[in-house]
């Protein structure tokens, strides 16, 4: 996927050129590495994610830059070696901060097919963003998006109550003792949580993922004095607020029934979707938080409900509230773009980098690879290059 900015996509750069980025970036990101042959394998499984053809295994980066010799090496330096990822991530972070300055931090969940039981993670439930069931692994990115760029900076992998609770397979998997029990929910946030901790801009946060306790998730944001955008499910649980409005005074409500009491606010919005190409219809109300006293501070901090229908006479394709509640409507609506542009980016370029192509088991494992293959994501972003489109220099 080409960068993207006001005059549109970039042009391809040439091998030497996306070379040299493929250098400065492996210079910051992996400054933090304490021994020079951990940064010779990181430039070689970074040119691998890069070039190799197929699935992202360690087989196929281990053919492309170096041979049959190669695997066991970048083997253990995914699996075994000492290198702690949170520095890489937080070093890649500012590195894209200065380059590209994020206008919004999303939260993107990534769903990871798996048909085994082995690998950390892996479960079996009903996914609410997928709308149907999932087997397989589950995790939260955030990406740091701007007009020109949106690239992954940080990575939570969700642990359901059967991994959790399971002292044989969190061993197997070298789960450390620090990772809980926690819902979708807070697993998103945490991961939000990490990138604060960077000391990075403070932006407003997109939360792309289909949140229920609304209570729960705007009190942490507000709590953290963060404005935030957050995908709402259909029965999510509010109040109307605005006394001209179908529902004022009938008590809690599920977002859908707000927003289809709403449907005669509905207007054309100013500019097309990103997925449709066409202008959604658009409706926003002011609503509460479901069960405060109407005299208390929660009762009296603004959200309000936002809908957005591709079809007339249908349920609105997406539902999303937000703190922002003095926002301009298409200040709104181009925040929730990024969330939509962000989803296409992880479905095209993301998967072409190997985002989801490690095929280890332990949770160390997973997350040192999703951090070089957001290093690779970030590299290819940033010089249009498509990622086995070029065959970088060997190491």
């Amino acid at each position: 996927m080409p960068v993207v900015d006001a005059s549109g996509p970039a042009r391809p750069k040439t091998a030497d050129a996306i070379e040299a980025v493929t250098e400065e970036l492996a210079e910051v990101v992996f400054a933090s590495f304490p021994r020079r042959d951990q940064r010779t394998k990181g430039m070689r499984y970074l040119r691998g994610l890069l070039s190799a053809r197929g699935r992202k295994s360690i087989r196929n980066i281990a053919a492309q830059v170096g041979g049959p010799g190669a695997e066991q090496s970048l083997h253990h330096f995914i699996s075994s070696s000492t290198w702690d990822w949170k520095p890489v991530r937080a070093a890649l972070a500012g590195h894209l901060a200065q380059l590209s300055p994020p206008e919004v931090w999303v939260v993107q969940p990534m769903t990871i097919p798996k048909a085994g039981h082995r690998s950390v993670g892996v479960d079996q439930s009903f996914d609410a963003y997928l709308g149907r069931p999932f087997r397989g692994q589950r995790a939260f990115g955030v990406w740091s998006s701007s007009q020109r760029l949106a690239s992954p900076i940080e990575w939570r992998l969700f642990l359901p109550d059967t991994w959790v609770r399971d002292g044989s397979r969190r061993r197997r998997a070298e789960v450390p003792e620090s990772v809980t029990k926690e819902t979708m929910e807070e697993c998103a946030i945490a991961a939000l949580e990490s990138v604060r901790s960077w000391h990075l801009p403070s932006r407003p946060v997109v939360l792309n993922t289909h949140v229920c306790d609304v209570a729960s998730t705007i009190g942490r944001f507000r709590d953290a004095g963060l404005q935030v955008v957050a995908r709402v499910c259909r029965a999510a649980r509010l109040t109307v607020r605005d006394p001209a409005l179908p529902g004022y005074g009938e008590g809690t409500l599920s977002a859908l029934q707000i927003l289809g009491s709403a449907r005669d606010l509905r207007r054309p919005a100013e500019s097309p979707a990103p997925a449709t190409g066409s202008a959604p219809l658009v409706a926003a109300v002011r609503v509460g938080l479901a069960g405060a006293p109407s005299r208390s501070p929660a009762a009296e901090q603004g959200l309000v409900l936002l809908g957005e229908w591709d079809d007339p006479l249908g349920p609105p394709r997406s539902m999303w509230i937000t703190t922002m509640d003095t926002a301009p409507l298409g200040t709104l609506l181009r925040l929730t773009r990024h969330a939509t542009l962000t989803e296409a980016s992880l479905r095209g370029l993301g998967e072409a980098v190997g985002l989801k192509d490690f095929e280890g088991r332990s949770f160390r494992g997973w997350h040192r690879h999703v951090t070089m293959a957001s290093a690779a994501y970030a590299v290819a972003a940033l010089t249009g290059a498509a990622a086995a489109g070029h065959r970088p220099r060997s190491a």
